[in-house]
């Protein structure tokens, strides 16, 4: 295995998002790690996306650290956020992250909750 090509990440974010993850994780009383995306049923399209505070990780999480900051991915989400980018934006009615996902089948008029596929495997094994 000494030409393994290095794992890549299940989703990547933008500078204002790590900067937002970054104050979640400054603006608590509690040392945390990060934050947890995952993937829950619910909403009028099927699925939501969760975001919890990591105290501690837990085994099979993917981590992703970029710009300074450690986002975990629930194993359960992976399929469903691969090629995600995680980002954070501020309207004039709303402030939240927001995810750009190659797996988005719809979303609903609200923009709270989405439909998703797996991504494909033979994508999923090759990082495409």
């Amino acid at each position: 295995m000494a030409n393994a090509r290095p794992r890549p990440s299940v989703m990547h974010l933008t500078e204002r998002a790590a900067e937002r993850v970054r104050e979640i994780v400054d603006g608590t009383d509690k040392p945390l790690l990060g934050v947890r995306v995952g993937i829950k049923k619910g909403g009028c399209a099927g699925m939501e996306y969760t975001l919890d505070p990591v105290e501690a990780a837990i085994p099979g999480d993917d981590v992703v650290s970029e710009h300074g900051v450690n986002v975990y991915v629930d194993p359960g989400a992976i399929l469903f956020l691969l090629g995600s980018v995680m980002d954070y934006e501020t309207t004039k009615l709303r402030s939240g992250f927001v995810f750009q996902n190659p797996n988005e089948v719809s979303a609903c008029g609200c923009g709270e909750s989405v439909m998703l596929k797996p991504a494909e495997a033979e994508g999923a094994a090759t990082g495409a």
